[in-house]
């Protein structure tokens, strides 16, 4: 099995191009005005560095091929009709990071520059995630007919809590998630929120390494696209767990770049390969995906899930708890225009030790922060931020 940080310290030998070494790579991820640009005929891309160091992405002019291809040839009649009606319904909007190389806007940019006509189909209008709630709102308000929002989970959340206060107005058709885990309790709080959720949320499993690395039917599920991308669910020691148990990370196989080979490549996401076929007919195996061994708590010898905390506060628009030693931690907190940070500081952290408590860990410090919550360069917000742990997969 192959890691990201041996393969990057080896990446001039990694590549099956000679034209495009490291440093070349890296000057052009150093300019914001080249994303989407290709170099010569290669598009080179960035990892978010949510589990460590970014890894550089380079991507051949058939990988987009394939990527684009895959996508159309999965096509039920469900979705070709669900992609008509929420054209005709209105715009496509992305909240996404807009300061980096990053897949989420990189690749349609891409898209743009090589096949102007197909791009357009699309209709694409571009929101920055780093920018302050208010002013997302009120874009979103301004654009009016937004029909399709394509964002993360986190970004999700808030705005499901700003329509509950009745800030957001607008009433899209779909929702489209990724890059990080979409719970259960979100989705359906995110259906309350917006009833004119008329297709729901999509949520495809994927990643910068392997954009079209499953699709998901009109069943929901997601299904892997096998005949293109070879994906193992291993436990601790690499050794494969069958369907039905959680793995401990997965292995990522890609049968379509040929210019940076990625075998048995440890993702690090805990995924579960469903035990029996699926009734949308697919010949392709359908997984559900936990989410990242890199965004768990470790305190001592307990481990903790992110979403056991709850930070939320009504006076505050942005919480994000920060790990700095094995029993310290930082809270942070974008307050809300009026609110007084003293009861509100006090009353999460009271929150949030009570959850230490249950699990047993009484002498967890929570102290209060002076910096404001950090997004991850891709536009990620992450409201638990766990201690780096150099040894780490990934």
């Amino acid at each position: 099995m192959t890691r990201k940080p041996e393969l990057m310290a080896e990446f001039d030998d990694w590549l099956t191009i000679r034209s495009l070494p490291l440093d070349k790579a890296r000057e052009h991820l150093t300019d914001i005005g080249r994303v989407g640009v290709p170099i010569d005929d290669v598009a080179v891309f960035q990892t978010s560095g949510t589990s460590g160091e970014p890894a550089v992405i380079v991507l051949s002019e058939s990988f987009v091929e394939y990527a684009y291809g895959i996508m159309l040839a999965r096509f039920e009649r469900y979705h070709r009709k669900l992609v008509r009606d929420v054209r005709n319904l209105g715009a496509r909007v992305t909240i996404t990071g807009g300061r980096g190389h990053f897949a989420g806007n990189g690749f349609n940019k891409l898209v743009q520059r090589l096949n102007p006509r197909l791009a357009k189909g699309f209709g694409v209008t571009f929101v920055e995630a780093e920018q302050p709630i208010g002013q997302i709102v009120d874009r979103l308000n301004a654009i009016g007919n937004v029909a399709w929002i394509v964002t993360y989970p986190s970004m999700l959340a808030i705005l499901a809590r700003e329509k509950e206060t009745g800030r957001l107005r607008i009433e899209p058709a779909l929702f489209t998630t990724g890059g990080e885990t979409l719970t259960d309790d979100l989705r359906e709080r995110v259906k309350r929120a917006f009833p004119s959720l008329k297709y729901g949320i999509a949520d495809p499993y994927g990643c910068t390494e392997c954009l079209a690395l499953s699709f998901e039917c009109s069943h929901g599920r997601k299904h892997v696209n096998e005949d293109w991308v070879i994906l193992e669910a291993v436990d601790e020691a690499m050794q494969p767990v069958p369907d039905g148990t959680l793995s401990a990370t997965v292995l990522l196989t890609v049968l379509a770049n040929e210019v940076q080979p990625f075998i048995r490549y440890d993702l690090g996401d805990c995924v579960q390969f469903d035990e029996d076929s699926c009734t949308c007919g697919s010949p392709f195996r359908s997984i559900q995906v936990e989410g990242r061994q890199a965004t768990l708590v470790r305190v001592g010898g307990v481990t903790l899930s992110p979403l056991v905390f709850n930070l939320e506060h009504d006076q505050a628009q942005r919480i994000q708890l920060v790990q700095t030693g094995e029993w310290d931690f930082e809270l942070r907190i974008q307050l809300a225009e009026g609110a007084a940070a003293g009861p509100v500081f006090q009353e999460v952290i009271a929150s949030v030790k009570r959850v230490f408590r249950d699990n047993g860990l009484d002498d967890v410090t929570v102290r209060t922060g002076e910096a404001l919550p950090e997004f991850t360069g891709s536009g990620k917000f992450h409201e638990v931020l766990p201690l780096r742990n150099t040894g780490s997969r990934t």
